[in-house]
């Protein structure tokens, strides 16, 4: 493998917290109840729009107007936010340090808002760490589409076949499998095996160690 793309949220970071964090303090905001931690674990991945209106559903709120209002609110509030309580995943940043030791170059593809992706890289991860970063733009379109993927392995002048994807929800599974990339579904984040096996992926793993065997291929 020449190259390997993580997705953010659950890939790479703990950053439920940071994002139950946010989408509470806004709800509450707008007179709606707070959602239960475990909750978010399905309204996440699919970016902050989709975010906050799975969020909203659960009130039985779909007024277009309103539902503007309360992400517009949520993307001020998670400016600051976005760093509430996260930490790498365990064994992550020691198997991307093995990977480049290889050679491998290494990105991040995340449906978290562009600016809020590379920040939370840079601040969770050491500098240098990432060769590339990418999150949700208005010009590129997200993630299940494999355009953020197929972009990272132009960029890096390699094959999608010579790129593993990881990622821990079905949004990450088609991701990789459209971009023809050898895709792992990992069971630190989201999601449970049950959601990953449904759409194939090449491999699921429980730890980041499990990851290493793939590194030769």
């Amino acid at each position: 493998m020449k190259a390997a793309l993580f997705d953010m949220d659950g890939t790479i970071t703990d950053s439920l917290e940071s994002i139950a964090h946010s989408c509470n303090t806004v709800l509450k905001e707008f007179g709606y109840p707070e959602i239960e931690l475990e909750r978010y674990k399905t309204l996440v991945g699919d970016g902050a729009e989709t975010l906050i209106r799975r969020a909203l559903k659960s009130f039985d709120v779909s007024d277009e107007d309103q539902i503007r209002k309360v992400y517009k609110r949520y993307l001020e509030v998670f400016e600051d936010g976005c760093l509430y309580h996260v930490t790498p995943c365990r064994g992550v940043p020691e198997l991307i340090e093995k990977m480049k030791a290889k050679g491998m170059k290494i990105a991040v593809c995340s449906n978290k808002p562009h600016a809020k992706t590379v920040k939370v890289a840079d601040a969770v991860y050491p500098k240098g760490t990432f060769d590339m970063v990418i999150g949700q733009k208005d010009d590129i379109p997200k993630k299940p589409a494999p355009d953020m993927a197929l972009m990272a392995a132009k960029e890096f002048g390699v094959e999608p076949s010579e790129c593993m994807y990881l990622g821990d929800t079905n949004t990450d599974m088609k991701t990789g499998i459209a971009a023809g990339m050898f895709t792992i579904g990992v069971l630190w984040g989201f999601r449970d095996r049950a959601e990953l096996e449904e759409f194939h992926p090449n491999a699921i793993v429980s730890t980041a160690e499990e990851v290493e065997k793939f590194l030769d291929m």
